[in-house]
Parts: C-alpha cells; structure tokens; sequence
C-alpha cells in the first residue's frame, strides 16, 4: 500500500471524483468484512457460542472507530518519529483536515484515506477472536481489543505503510496487510492462546460448525469485500495496478480454495465446505501482500502454495497442543508468512514496483528484505500480545468460569441464545371442546399437540 508519494509542484494532483468515489466503495466493502468475519467464524463455533462469537467481531466497529478518530490515525500515519511510531497533532480527532486537503501525492481526501485505513485497522483484532472462542470474557476482550491496538496495530501499521516507517524504507512489500493485519493477527492469536490455555474438553469432545450454510455466506461475503481490501489499496485506478490486483486476488483465491479441497481429498477422503471455505480465505490472505507484485500465473502459485501450507497447518494445533478454536494461526499466520515470502520468488517487477523475486531475476534481496519484514511483526505481535493477555488474565481474569463455558458463554455474557427453539413444536396446547348445555364435558378440556 503506497503511503504517500513526492511530486513535484508542476505535477501537484487534484481531487479526483472517480478516484474518491472508487475509494470510498471501497471503503464500505472493507467494512463489509467485519460482520462477513463475524458470521464466518459464528457459523464455525457451537450453537452454545454463537452470540459471543458474532459480538466479538462487531465491538471492534465500536472501539476501533473511536480510538482511531481520537489519535490511531495519528500513530499509524502521522509524521514519523524515529521510524517507529507517526504522530501529528492535526490528525487527534481529525480536527484538523481540511475538507478537500489531499493525501499526500494522491488525488484522494485525507478523509477518504482515513476512512479506508480504519476499516482495516477495525477487522485486524476481530480476525484474533477466532483463536479464543468459547471461553474468553466480554469485557476482558473489549480491553484487549482497545490495548492491544493501541501498542501493536497502530505503531505496525507505521511500520508497513507509513511514511518512514522502518518496513517500509526497507522496502518490504506489503500491498494491502500479510504483515500488518494477518501475520500480525495470527501472531496475536498465537500468544494469547499460549496464556489463556485450552477450552474445557479439547481434543475430547466434538467442536464441529454449528451451521455450515453460515460458514458459507461469511466466506462468500468475505470473498466479495476483500476486492475493496486488495484494489482499493492502490488509492486510485489511474494506472492499471489496481486493476492487476482484482484480477490476482479472485485467481489465487480460486487456486487455493481447489488446491485445499484436493489436499483434504488425498488426506481425509472427503470434499467438505468448512475445506472450501477455508481454502478461499487462506487464498485471500495469502495473495493480500504479493498481489501487486505478482501476474496471474504467479498468483495460481500463491493460491495453491498458500491452499496446501494452511491446510496442513491447521492440524497441527492437536500435536502441539495448543486450542487455536477456528484455526486463526492455521490460516491467517501460516498464509500470511507464506504470502508475503512467495513475493521474494515471484515478484515480475514493472507492476507497484521494479524489484523482481528470484524466479525472475532478481536474485535473493527482496526475499530477505521480506523475511525481516515477516519475522519482526510476527515477534513482535507475538510477544507484545502474550504479554497483555497476561496482564489482563491476572488482573481482572481473561476467561469465563467453567461452568458458563460448559453451559454455554452465549447466556453467561450476553444473556442470550441465538436460536430460540421454544417456539419449534413439541409441546402441548389446551384447547376447550364443547359439549351440551349444562353438560359437565363443557367445563373440560381436551389436550392436543401443538
């Protein structure tokens, strides 16, 4: 994702309108993601769990957009202090940008990036929630949601994108988030779980989806969003890398969700729609980094490369031992690693930039620039995230009692069910039946099925 460009004053842009409407489509599709997520991951977890699952998601719309407003856009993209961290006092709560003030060197409002910006910087902690269902507390999620954004995503979003930002003048290629929003959400995940510990019953009793068909819709809507996630990170359609990038983000997503659904066929003997499903995000993660890097073919290789690596990795939870609930580090870690180093190999050059990967001549470079890249925001997440569940689990504790785990975290937190089945048939109606006047038969009543 280009954060900004130097023009020269002759070539200073001007507002485009197709540029800020393209972008705030995009906008709005991104958003899209957060509940496509949240029904995606409600659909995987028991019936007991949905609710939590659902709101886990949606209070990141919440929290995320204040703090954003009140000073994340600031860090992430404020000007650059020491490489590490933004900070510009015009951006604490967007007080003051000009209405028609440009991103620097695009065509596009600050707003509109902002606005953009936010609905990646609101999905990437909804995206860790998946690795701790069943048994983690609201309130709890909600401060680590507010913390955790605040000392990782902000200041790693710098990293990646900002102006200055270490990553970025490295020159690592992250076009729309491998780093900064998958690996970095996958790492989390994976450090949060190491504190929290196992959901009552794991590797014991069954913890299969609830409701596939949700699964299904989540993914498909996941699928359709994740278009404004990708192109819409160019900030423009003035040059065709855009348009490269809509086309690499359905081909690899195409590529992986065959490339799983083969692997799961070879070793389970079965075609399932958890594996499509699973596949098509794994593709989806895997192509957001290399996308803008990479042509069509190179972008069949990430998909199945990435298709076949996610879906033997989501197994190995069970030999290590730790419960990642919906396979987050399966699939937005493994995918995002695998994403963001396949762009050291298949990088054509000429497309968002000139460097070429190995396969096509240039040599081992960019693969170590994104090894860096992919290691440091992967430490860092990890440790940073592990530390913070530790602090929060005890202090005011992370997880629900085992008993609201068993009996279900739905009505322990929320005091709800998502399905009320009281309605579903199955029990008894009164109704009066007559008889002749002054007949006692006319004060009974008969009972019959409802």
């Amino acid at each position: 994702m280009p954060p900004g460009i130097t023009t020269l004053a002759a070539d200073t842009p001007t507002l485009s309108a197709a540029n800020t409407g393209f972008m705030l489509i995009c906008s709005a599709l991104v958003m899209l993601m957060t509940p496509a997520l949240a029904f995606f991951y409600g659909g995987m977890v028991r019936v007991k769990s949905t609710l939590n699952m659902l709101m886990m998601s949606f209070i990141s719309l919440g929290i995320v957009t204040i703090l954003w407003v009140l000073y994340g856009f600031s860090v992430a993209f404020g000007t650059d202090i020491g490489s590490v961290v933004g900070w510009s006092s015009d951006y604490l709560g967007l007080s003051g940008i000009g209405i028609t003030q440009l991103w620097d060197g695009y065509t596009i409002p600050v707003y509109v990036f902002a606005v953009f910006q936010l609905m990646f910087a609101v999905i990437t902690p909804a995206l860790i929630s998946g690795a701790l269902a069943d048994r983690v507390k609201f309130t709890s999620w909600a401060l680590f949601i507010t913390l955790w954004v605040t000392v990782v995503y902000f200041p790693v979003a710098h990293w990646v994108w900002g102006a200055g930002g270490w990553l970025y003048e490295m020159g690592v290629i992250d076009f729309a988030g491998g780093t900064a929003v998958h690996i970095n959400a996958g790492a989390a995940a994976l450090g949060v779980i190491l504190v929290i510990g196992r959901r009552v019953g794991f590797k014991k009793d069954p913890m299969r989806p609830h409701s596939l068909p949700l699964v299904m819709l989540g993914a498909g809507l996941l699928w359709f969003g994740w278009f404004g996630f990708n192109a819409g990170s160019w900030l423009g359609n003035d040059d065709g890398v855009g348009a490269v990038m809509f086309v690499n983000t359905q081909v690899a997503t195409a590529a992986a969700m065959l490339a799983w659904l083969g692997y799961e066929k070879l070793r389970h003997g079965s075609f399932t729609t958890l594996g499509a499903a699973s596949g098509a995000v794994a593709g989806l993660v895997a192509i957001t980094p290399s996308g803008g890097a990479v042509s069509p073919l190179g972008a069949i290789a990430v998909g199945a490369i990435a298709g076949v690596l996610c879906a033997m990795a989501v197994g190995l939870k069970y030999r290590f031992g730790y419960d990642d609930s919906l396979d987050v580090v399966g699939v937005h870690l493994v995918g995002g690693v695998a994403g963001s180093l396949l762009v050291g190999l298949f990088a054509t050059g000429g497309v968002q930039s000139e460097a070429k990967g190995l396969f096509y001549g240039g040599g081992p470079e960019q693969l170590g620039k994104q090894a860096v890249g992919v290691f440091a925001v992967l430490a860092y997440s990890l440790v940073v995230s592990a530390v913070l569940a530790f602090l929060l689990d005890r202090t005011i504790g992370m997880r629900v009692t085992e008993d609201d785990e068993i009996s279900g975290i739905d009505q322990g937190e929320h005091a709800e069910t998502a399905y009320d089945f009281s309605g579903a048939g199955g029990g008894a109606a009164p109704r009066t039946t007559s008889s002749a006047p002054g007949s006692t038969a006319a004060a009974k009543t008969k009972k019959v099925d409802a």
